[in-house]
């Protein structure tokens, strides 16, 4: 069972930096490259959205367009890890962050992903 564990949240000021981890583990028999990972964002009140997701094998990323510019997904595959440098903080921004993978995981939405970490608390504010 693959399993997926967030880090890296906090409070920021606005315009400000944080990088998310997500660490992977449980593969039995594939690897990290095999598998479509996403970061997802639930603010209150909202419903969870793609924030950027990287596709398995050819490394292929996708942003929302809230975030382009901004904020940039990476994978190590050495390290079963991927990463989500967040710069230019924004208050609307805050949100828990979750990441997420799927074996093929095509248009970065919530409904495609079937193995989820715990989420990560990021919170912009003054």
């Amino acid at each position: 069972q693959l399993q997926l564990v967030e880090s890296g949240g906090g409070l920021v000021q606005p315009g400000g930096s944080l990088r998310l981890s997500c660490a992977a583990s449980g593969f039995t028999g594939l690897t990290l490259d095999n598998y479509a990972i996403g970061w997802f964002r639930q603010a209150p009140g909202k419903e969870r959205e793609g924030v950027s997701c990287i596709s398995n094998n050819d490394g292929n990323t996708y942003y929302a367009d809230s975030v382009k510019g901004r904020f940039t997904i990476s994978r190590d595959n050495a390290k079963n890890t991927v990463y989500l440098q967040m710069n230019s903080l924004k208050p609307e921004d805050t949100a828990v962050y979750y990441c997420a993978a799927d074996r093929i995981g095509v248009y970065c939405s919530v409904g495609e992903y079937d193995y989820w970490g715990q989420g990560t608390q990021v919170t912009v504010s003054s």
